[in-house]
């Protein structure tokens, strides 16, 4: 147990940290706040210190060490018996393991000293050894052990249904069906686009849901569990239940919340068992209009100007899950209409347009992208769609029919905008059929929105400056959510685009056809105005409270 009782402000203001003004200005807002905010808040708030800077110090000057709780093999269930949930939560504090002299606990909150000697005498058995964690490490820790507690009834049934071999009442949904149900619809319920299902090495296997493009922890299961999990999606999905040695796609379909939902089913095998991930796919999702998708105001008016060109190649380039296919779904229902011709080549057919003529591509029976353009080009089309250009011979059919008069929408996978120039060479197109081809190309990257209910103001961290200081001035006003039961204590809810165009001219057309390198490419493009690096987009959208400079930082690298 920590014994020597240091004060935050005297210890941050002596590494020189913070200055003794900031620091009597930091306990005068705690005075404004009926010392309802601890300290440490208020220095983070105030863009003093980080957390990570914070726990750092803390742990040179208290000489304890950092544990990664993630690392260390916690038994969960022994937490839920043995210790009181309560002060745990409130001294912040997981115990992770025990041996013959302590018991070994960590905590965010080191110096919150009444609560972690309350939880040493509550405990009583041994001392209490302390480590640091980060905060987040422990909320996700909180949530694992109210998650066993929740689902602990549930997992007792379907491990009676094993023993009794999978028997169950007639018309009865079994225990494992019911079991599958609940993290779906918790998944869902949650806005989740993602469900992973994941061994793990200590005997356990996790559930993980994507919810605004970050992996959520839900639920842990043991592997007597996991087993019975993995056979039944594999059997929703028709998959082959004895094959664990190659990866396995498959689709399904659930009624849950009255509504019809569609599953991609995918299995890879891992060193501890087969990583299972589905993809939540609503039938009923609204399209959203390109007003809606997060452009601003001068990248919205470049996009319209390139969907209503009369032919061309338009790319959308982005990693996995960057919203590619939202944009150019979003831009085909801009432009469709009685009086075009519109064609689609797509793996799988997420939206229903109406039209528009939609093909689901199957390699497996020889209808590729490039054998579905090349008919499409037999069928009169005025705009194709192809979902993602992934090989020469795609690439190749796309700017035939690109230079033929067709408008030509797709996806292709780079870090940024400029970025899809070398890579179509790298594809094995002539740099003179991409000048004359491509007309223009959109990168982005989906940003989490600050959670409307708990946004408030903070100042920039003074560890922040120097990445931001070219876009933003140092007093500038940002935003952060400080985490509530709305957006699940994460402090974000709902996602953005933020976005960067590169637009050809004659000029680029020309550096293009030359062989020109991106930087060439990029300078040219910024210094004639037909291109801003997506980070530009994300700082605009952090001065007007949409999101955070964490998130833009995380998602964009400066230039």
């Amino acid at each position: 147990m920590i014994n020597k009782k240091i004060r935050l402000g005297d210890l941050l203001v002596e590494k020189g940290y913070i200055t003794q003004e900031q620091l009597m200005s930091a306990l005068a807002k705690q005075k404004e706040f009926n010392f309802a905010k601890k300290i440490g808040e208020i220095f983070i708030d105030e863009g003093y210190i980080s957390q990570k800077e914070l726990l750092k110090m803390l742990a040179t000057q208290l000489k304890v060490t950092f544990v990664d709780l993630f690392g260390e093999k916690i038994d969960f269930e022994k937490i839920v018996v043995k210790y009181p949930i309560n002060l745990l939560k409130t001294a912040h504090a997981i115990p992770f393991k025990e041996d013959e002299d302590f018991i070994y606990v960590a905590t965010s909150d080191p110096l919150n000293y009444d609560a972690l000697e309350n939880l040493e005498r509550t405990i009583s058995i041994k001392p209490m050894k302390i480590s640091l964690a980060y905060e987040e490490d422990i909320n996700v820790i909180f949530k694992r052990i109210e998650t066993l507690k929740k689902t602990k009834v549930l997992i007792d049934e379907v491990k009676k249904e094993l023993q009794t071999e999978g028997l169950k009442k007639e018309g009865e949904d079994s225990a494992v069906m019911r079991l599958i149900r609940l993290f779906i619809s918790e998944a869902i319920a949650k806005r989740a686009s993602d469900i992973h299902i994941e061994p793990e090495d200590n005997g356990r296997m996790i559930v993980r849901s994507r919810i605004d493009g970050i992996l959520v922890e839900n639920f842990v299961f043991d592997m007597e569990i996991y087993h019975a999990i993995s056979s039944r999606i594999k059997l929703l999905g028709d998959i082959d239940i004895s094959e664990k040695r190659v990866p396995q796609d498959g689709r399904f379909s659930l009624i849950l919340f009255d509504k019809p939902y569609d599953f991609r089913l995918s299995t890879t095998p891992t060193i501890f068992g087969e990583s299972i991930v589905m993809r939540i796919l609503d039938r009923e999702k609204v399209l959203l209009k390109l007003e809606d998708l997060g452009f601003d105001d001068e990248n919205l008016e470049a996009f319209n100007e390139l969907i209503t060109s009369p032919h061309g190649i338009l790319l959308i380039t982005g990693p996995t899950g960057s919203g590619k296919t939202t944009t150019l779904y979003a831009a085909l229902n801009e432009i469709k209409s009685i009086s075009n011709k519109v064609m689609t080549a797509e793996d799988p057919v997420e939206y229903r347009l109406p039209l528009v003529q939609q093909i689901q591509v199957n390699e497996k029976i020889g209808l590729t992208f490039a054998r579905a353009i090349k008919s499409f080009l037999r069928q009169d089309p005025d705009i194709i769609l192809i979902g993602e250009i992934r090989d020469h011979e795609t690439l190749d059919a796309a700017s035939q029919a690109a230079l033929t008069g067709h408008l030509v929408l797709s996806t292709l996978h780079t870090n940024d905008a400029p970025g899809a120039i070398p890579r179509m060479v790298q594809m094995g197109l002539k740099p003179y059929l991409i000048s004359d081809a491509l007309i223009g190309v959109v990168g982005q990257r989906l940003v989490r929105t600050i959670c409307p209910y708990c946004k408030h103001e903070i100042k920039i961290q003074k560890s922040q400056l120097p990445k931001v200081e070219k876009y933003i001035k140092p007093d500038a006003v940002v935003y952060e959510g400080k985490g509530c039961s709305k957006c699940d204590f994460t402090g974000y809810f709902g996602r953005t685009m933020i976005s960067e165009i590169f637009v050809l001219d004659e000029e680029s057309a020309k550096l293009i056809s030359e062989n020109a390198n991106k930087i060439t490419l990029m300078e040219h493009a910024e210094k004639e105005g037909k291109y801003k690096p997506m980070i530009y987009d994300g700082m605009k959208k952090v001065l007007k409270g949409i999101t955070t400079i964490e998130e833009v930082l995380r998602v964009t690298r400066e230039h």
